[in-house]
């Protein structure tokens, strides 16, 4: 079974419906640094944006290794694309674990019906640093019940196509920084009064998802919009959030390293060098190994990450942090091999391996560095072992 196919099998989802949809947009939405809003409606309303939601909230009810393949065909196609429907995911994720009856059956149906959402972690001062973070939800002081989002995030992806904003904080009436560990997940509308929302100019990859900074002063939100009543511990709401989007960045990654690994077969079938085709030269048949070799790597880390998940392991999360961290570095050095056999094919802006060696380093950044996640990876071994 191809990786399409198990997609389709699996999420219910027809990827060739999707291959139509999207086209040959990709390197004129990187260039104009836009995806089309009425196609991301379109698919979040045919539920492949959060494939995992399941049937009786709305959506097509995929596993996470249904889910996983349908990312990386996603990611095959437009690593901008994917970086949408990794953080709609992640919002789905999070309201399906954190919300209450009522806050499943309502955003999960509006997140499955073609509205859009982004999420709002990271912080100008706060990144992997949680007891960093600034933004407070708190009760609004008044007979009102409501409560006011205060705070600043940056480089939230996806932000200006966003409906809500599903804004992670510290949660209570105390100082910031008294209550680090107690937070809060509210989903917050992005026009509200008091959200301001700037783009982020000229980024390096995934131009098209847009990067975003976001301020937050003094929004007021209904209690209905916190999930679960809020007073959760922070670091659970970001570690359950965050596997999910670190799973979907790996198999993202894999999808790279799939278009990589397709743009390159292809040139060095048909181009030819001192009279022969390429893929004869023993320099660049070794390129083209390396490449199949990254792919089914990160193919195999993500495949153990997601069946983690679904067995509940202890060492899930660790599992999502290391089938990111496998497939994020190998999608950098696949990339930068793939742009090496293509050459000046290759070379120009708006190309699959030249978008691809952009998006591929932003990879190693976002949900968690290279160098964060081999800290987690690091202290994983000496508690084990």
């Amino acid at each position: 079974m191809t990786p399409a196919t198990a997609a389709t099998a699996g999420a219910g989802i027809d990827t060739a419906a999707i291959d139509a949809l999207v086209g040959d947009g990709p390197a004129a939405w990187d260039a104009a640094g836009r995806i089309p809003v009425a196609l991301l409606r379109k698919l979040g309303a045919a539920g492949v944006l959060c494939a995992e939601v399941p049937a009786a909230l709305g959506g097509p009810g995929a596993d996470p290794l249904a889910n996983g393949e349908l990312t990386a065909h996603i990611g095959a196609l437009c690593s901008s694309l994917r970086s949408i429907m990794t953080v709609h995911g992640i919002a789905a994720a999070t309201v399906h674990r954190f919300g209450d009856r009522a806050q499943r059956r309502d955003y999960l149906g509006q997140l499955t019906s073609g509205r859009l959402a982004c999420v709002g972690f990271s912080e100008p001062g706060a990144g992997s640093d949680l007891s960093g973070m600034t933004t407070r939800i708190r009760p609004a002081g008044d007979s009102s019940g409501d409560l006011l989002v205060t705070g600043e995030k940056m480089w939230i992806t996806g932000a200006v196509y966003a409906d809500t904003v599903l804004v992670f904080g510290q949660y209570g009436a105390g100082p910031a920084g008294s209550g680090g560990a107690v937070g809060a997940a509210a989903m917050v509308p992005a026009d509200a009064p008091g959200v301001s929302i700037e783009p982020v100019k000229d980024p390096l990859g995934c131009r098209a998802a847009t990067h975003c900074r976001i301020v937050l002063d003094d929004v007021r939100i209904p209690a209905s919009a916190v999930l679960g009543g809020g007073g959760q511990p922070l670091s659970l709401l970001f570690t359950t959030a965050l596997s999910y989007g670190r799973m979907s960045v790996a198999w993202g990654c894999a999808g790279i390293l799939r278009a990589c690994l397709t743009a390159a077969t292809a040139d060095a079938r048909t181009r030819e060098q001192g009279g022969v085709p390429i893929a004869e030269h023993q320099l660049v048949a070794r390129h083209i190994a390396e490449l199949y070799t990254s792919e089914q790597i990160a193919t195999q880390a993500c495949r153990h990450a997601a069946q983690q998940w679904t067995r509940g392991a202890p060492d899930a999360a660790v599992a999502a942090v290391l089938a990111k961290q496998v497939a994020a570095t190998h999608a950098a050095r696949g990339a930068a091999t793939a742009v090496q056999v293509l050459a000046s094919r290759g070379f120009t802006d708006g190309h699959v391996t030249a978008r691809a060696y952009r998006d591929a380093k932003a990879m190693e950044l976002i949900e968690g560095s290279t160098e964060i996640s081999q800290l987690i990876l690091a202290r994983h071994a000496l508690d084990i072992h």
